[in-house]
């Protein structure tokens, strides 16, 4: 179709964010991208007339149409800094405060051995997030809100209730990264946390997505000082290339296949679904954008791997080779100092440890107001000031709130508190993944654009590993017997 100045236009589908009207864009390119899994030919109408979801309260829940005229600037690189951000944010975020925990044990227990676990997980990363934007963009709508419409009330309380307690629990833990960067510079830990807390809901009050989507960005940036204090730890270049990608893995060791579990279980989170979907619709991208979305969300993964493996690097050269066990990432930071000779290592794994707990804290919090909005029909939009949509950004203060006064009582075993949460993660993953394996075949949501053989092979063998690993982990933990 060519709309008046007759450039192609992209006709009406279901959006989450407004009326029916036609997107006029510029030129793209329509193919495919080698990154994708769905191989059938380009198709950017999607006129599906199941899809459309008029005027109804379920289609204005979010501020802004995604089908309103959007101008991409020219240039690939212009085009990519203008769609990025979804993509990058939830694959950092997945490198968050337990994550970074799981890394630094993995490499103070067993060396360089998990490095090369660390990339391998890309695959699965990529795999699963491709499917939530290929949903966001196609559809216009947020994970929560394609449950409900499709499936009904029942199951959407089934995968809501599931998630507001591994979301309420994730945010603890993210919280405790928190206490545990405030230990890390010597500072008092109430007043950090509380700090912390308000800024997070200072920027969610904002009233705009983009400004939310630049403090989650700069925490990104932080991310980053992992690498460094990968460099200052001095380690042996042989060593990680013997070790770490050619060496042989103790297979037979329970505790090494506890932590591949734990790395394993750690790629995937419930929330990430979640959040990528109604962040990609917040943003107001369209399938005029999938292309680069992919793009955006395969140099996420790659990168938040790249930094899991500077934390395993990291600690396989000092605390392994001095034979120091560690509890948890902030132990890790205290250690590095004497290690190293050098105060910036602990300085940096410290900011970075900071980032990803306030990083990973915003996302879970978001994830969990924008699914609850987008199921009941709540205006839930960033974009949307605070006195348009007050049960949205109500939910959001209320996790916080609630989280942080969780870590600041006294005599909590923290550190407990974690693993548990890493375990029932596990249990909850299969209800997740299974409805985004559904979704992503169903021609109803997504015409032509579900997953090809290929791609249901390999993201139902992801899945299979993923859900194996993570219930037998979830399980030992439980039994007491994963300690």
């Amino acid at each position: 179709m060519r709309g008046f100045d007759g450039r192609r236009t992209v006709p009406a589908r279901a959006s989450a964010h407004g009326p029916d009207q036609s997107a006029t864009a510029a030129p793209e390119e329509t193919g495919r991208s080698f990154l994708s899994f769905d191989f059938g030919p380009p198709n950017l109408s999607f006129t599906d007339p199941l899809h459309f979801f008029g005027r109804g309260t379920m289609a204005t829940v979010h501020a802004h149409s995604q089908t309103v005229p959007v101008q991409r600037p020219k240039g690939r690189l212009w085009r990519y800094l203008a769609v990025a951000g979804p993509g990058l944010i939830v694959a950092f975020a997945d490198t968050e405060a337990g994550s970074i925990t799981t890394a630094a044990t993995s490499g103070a227990q067993f060396g360089m051995k998990l490095v090369l676990l660390q990339l391998l997980l890309i695959v699965p990363l990529f795999v699963v997030q491709e499917m939530t934007v290929r949903l966001g963009t196609v559809t216009g709508q947020g994970h929560a809100q394609l449950i409900r419409r499709h499936y009904g009330l029942a199951w959407t309380w089934v995968s809501l209730g599931t998630m507001l307690v591994t979301n309420l629990a994730a945010l603890v833990t993210e919280f405790i990264g928190v206490a545990g960067a405030a230990l890390v510079f010597g500072l008092p830990v109430a007043p950090i946390v509380v700090i912390c807390a308000t800024v997070l809901i200072g920027i969610a009050l904002s009233g705009r997505y983009r400004r939310a989507e630049v403090f989650a960005l700069a925490l990104c940036l932080l991310e980053l000082l992992f690498i460094p204090a990968a460099i200052v730890a001095h380690p042996d270049p042989g060593a990680l290339i013997r070790e770490g990608l050619f060496g042989s893995q103790p297979l037979g060791n329970r505790d090494y296949l506890l932590l591949v579990a734990g790395n394993i279980g750690a790629v995937i989170m419930p929330w990430m679904i979640f959040y990528q979907q109604s962040a990609t619709v917040d943003k107001g991208l369209t399938p005029l954008d999938l292309p680069l979305s992919r793009l955006d969300t395969a140099i996420g993964a790659v990168l938040t791997q790249v930094i899991m493996v500077a934390v395993v690097v990291t600690c396989a050269a000092t605390l392994f080779v001095n034979h120091i066990s560690i509890s948890d990432a902030a132990h890790a930071a205290l250690a590095l100092v004497p290690l190293t000779g050098s105060r910036f290592a602990g300085i940096a794994f410290g900011a970075g440890l900071l980032g990803a707990a306030l990083l990973g804290a915003l996302v879970v919090s978001l994830a969990t107001s924008w699914a609850f909005g987008e199921a009941f029909a709540w205006r839930c939009s960033l974009n949307a000031s605070c006195f348009e949509a007050k049960r949205f950004y109500g939910m959001y203060m209320l996790m916080v709130a609630a989280a942080a006064g969780i870590v600041l009582v006294p005599h909590l075993p923290l550190i407990r508190i974690t693993v548990w949460v890493e375990a029932f993660n596990a249990f909850v993953l299969p209800i997740v993944l299974g409805f985004l394996l559904v979704m992503a075949n169903d021609r109803k949501i997504l015409g032509d654009r579900v997953n090809s053989a290929l791609g249901n092979t390999v993201a139902i063998a992801v899945a299979v590993v993923c859900v194996g690993l993570g219930l037998w982990m979830g399980f030992l933990t439980i039994t007491g017997q994963a300690g």
